[in-house]
């Protein structure tokens, strides 16, 4: 299997469930809203699930395509901007989890059309989620 397509899957994956569980907490400790992190939290176990049901990929593969040593962007920090604020770190965060879904929908069309067909559903269940917490 292309090792390549499984380091971009693994890093995706990550990338949407930390960029989730970062939502979820918002929701819950600062806007404490119940119904937004039950939504976050259950997308979160969705994102697994959605790669546990593939008969082409698992987990066990990913992490074995790992390669955090040699990766190159590993470290890149970016700089705080000015006015950044709780509100701000939800929307950065629910935005990587839109782009990283998208990325595992398009690269998961050539391992696993249904796993691809998951992830496409949830990406349009983040932009819901995302609008119902804008209203907030």
């Amino acid at each position: 299997m292309n090792q390549e397509l499984l380091k971009i899957i693994d890093a995706n994956l990550n990338r949407t469930r930390e960029g989730l569980r970062v939502c979820e907490d918002i929701a819950r400790f600062a806007v404490i809203d119940k119904k937004i992190s039950r939504s976050l939290k259950a997308m979160r176990h969705s994102v697994t699930k959605a790669l546990l049901s593939s008969k082409r990929l698992a987990l066990r593969q990913l992490v074995k395509a790992r390669d955090t040593k040699n990766d190159p962007m590993k470290f890149v920090d970016f700089e705080k901007q000015k006015g950044t604020n709780i509100q701000d770190i939800f929307m950065a965060n629910i935005q990587r989890v839109k782009e990283s879904l998208r990325v595992m929908e398009e690269c998961c069309k050539i391992l696993d059309q249904d796993v691809s067909r998951k992830y496409r559903k949830l990406r349009f269940d983040a932009y819901n989620i995302e609008k119902r917490a804008v209203k907030k």
